[in-house]
């Protein structure tokens, strides 16, 4: 046996699905129709994002919900081609109701990047790196 490196599926942990579906709605993310009530999941170009109740969740690990804290320790992130990307991207986040973490801007490693929270804290990067190009498909290119 061995463990394929990939991600099929992201689910995030949330405190209403309802008011977090409309929220992902109004950034254009298109919602399956094997939604319901408990569970939303999202098309994320071979990828898929779930919302599911940040208890129910917790529970379906076998973990007790904690308070919720400043900062999770991870982020989901977007990669974009330029710098104009990701401002007009961020931009939308925000004009979606997204809560602006950080401001884009040239950053320490030579690339552009900012943050915003969706409804519930979690954090999404949005970036340009050049020197990890996007491929046509949209999805970025590590070097060997």
């Amino acid at each position: 046996m061995t463990f394929e490196p990939r991600i099929t599926m992201i689910t995030l942990g949330v405190a209403d699905v309802a008011a977090s579906t409309a929220f992902y709605q109004r950034l254009g993310f298109k919602r399956s129709s094997a939604s319901n009530d408990e569970v939303t999941f999202f098309h994320m170009n071979g990828t898929v994002l779930g919302l599911f109740g940040r208890d129910a969740l917790a529970a379906d690990a076998g973990r007790e919900p904690t308070a919720r804290q400043n900062f999770e320790g991870f982020s989901v992130a977007q990669n974009l081609g330029s710098p104009d990307e990701v401002d007009a991207a961020w931009q939308f986040a925000v004009e979606c109701g997204a809560g602006p973490v950080k401001k884009p801007h040239k950053v320490f490693w030579g690339g552009y990047s900012g943050y915003f929270a969706d409804p519930d804290g979690h954090l999404w990067e949005l970036a340009h790196n050049p020197f990890m190009p996007l491929g046509e498909d949209g999805h970025m290119r590590l070097p060997e």
